[in-house]
């Protein structure tokens, strides 16, 4: 296979100076992508520093003979978004693959957190992403084409102890995308989720000496190929962890239908309703919930 490249395609990744972001950016960039690195260089509890990652890798990608600007606008307000994207069309002149990479975290259980830390993580996970998304999807649309990719988690999947925002912040990006790529379709704009996992400054406290290698340059392929022209993909989801990747997605068990149900019958039959052998996928695209509610009203019509 020829080499896949990203000539004359631009590209917004925010949380682009560090960790997975960092990786995305560097990646698009050598196959000939224009990057805006987003990245306000604060801590992972949001506090200022003296560091400047955006800059410093967008000098870094010069040095090697690409193209690449920094923004240190935040994505946890809609200006912030907003400023991010049209960084892109003010340089450019266009703005053909979003990213949304940035990422905060709060080790704190239920019982223990706040409501400030709940929604500050929020605000850069799931708002920050639609904060990005929405002006990003103007102009895609108005361009006939775009690529969006949003970063889940397999704590947004499975959930984790000590991280409830931060579980409901990335399982809420899952049906973002899967809405935008239902809206985008027609316009020529995928999106689709990856779901990584790789040690980064987030995993700060956490014993990973019995890891594999799990660089975040192990995940950015998969996010790059999200990213291209030439994939169809789009209402999907991707994992990619220490050499792994894999694609998930929402399955139900095909469900036993009864006219009437008593709490008896659930019981008798809870067997039955969680049989997995034979699982039911409506892909997200172009109408999966329709095509849920189809499945359903035939079962009815059998009776």
């Amino acid at each position: 296979m020829s080499e896949l490249r990203f000539d004359g395609r631009v590209a917004v990744i925010t949380g682009g100076g560090r960790g997975l972001g960092r990786a995305h950016a560097l990646l698009l960039a050598k196959r000939g992508c224009k990057v805006v690195v987003n990245d306000p260089g604060v801590s992972m509890a949001g506090d200022p520093t003296d560091e400047a990652p955006a800059a410093a890798l967008v000098a870094e990608i010069k040095a090697a003979g690409g193209e690449a600007i920094a923004s240190t606008d935040s994505v946890a307000t809609p200006a912030g978004g907003k400023a991010i994207v049209e960084a892109a069309l003010d340089t450019w002149g266009r703005i053909d693959i979003m990213i949304h990479s940035a990422g905060n975290v709060r080790k704190l259980t239920i019982a223990d957190l706040d409501y400030a830390d709940f929604e500050a993580i929020l605000d850069v996970h799931l708002r920050g992403a639609f904060h990005v998304a929405k002006p990003a999807l103007a102009a895609m649309s108005a361009a006939g084409y775009g690529r969006m990719v949003f970063t889940s988690s397999i704590n947004g999947l499975y959930g984790k102890s000590e991280a409830a925002p931060y579980s409901t912040a990335k399982a809420g990006m899952i049906g973002l995308s899967h809405s935008i790529g239902i809206e985008g379709a027609p316009f020529g704009v995928a999106s689709n989720v990856i779901v990584p996992a790789a040690v980064t400054r987030m995993s700060a406290n956490v014993d990973t000496s019995q890891f594999p290698p799990m660089d975040p340059d192990m995940v950015a392929p998969a996010v790059a190929y999200l990213c291209h022209d030439s994939c169809t993909l789009t209402g999907e989801m991707l994992v990619a962890m220490g050499g792994r990747v894999a694609r998930a997605w929402v399955a139900e068990s095909p469900g036993v239908y009864r006219p009437q149900w008593t709490i008896e019958d659930i019981a008798a039959d809870l067997d039955r309703i969680r049989d997995t052998s034979d699982p039911v996928i409506f892909p997200p695209v172009p109408d999966g919930q329709l095509d849920h509610l189809l499945y359903g009203f035939a079962m009815a019509r059998k009776g």
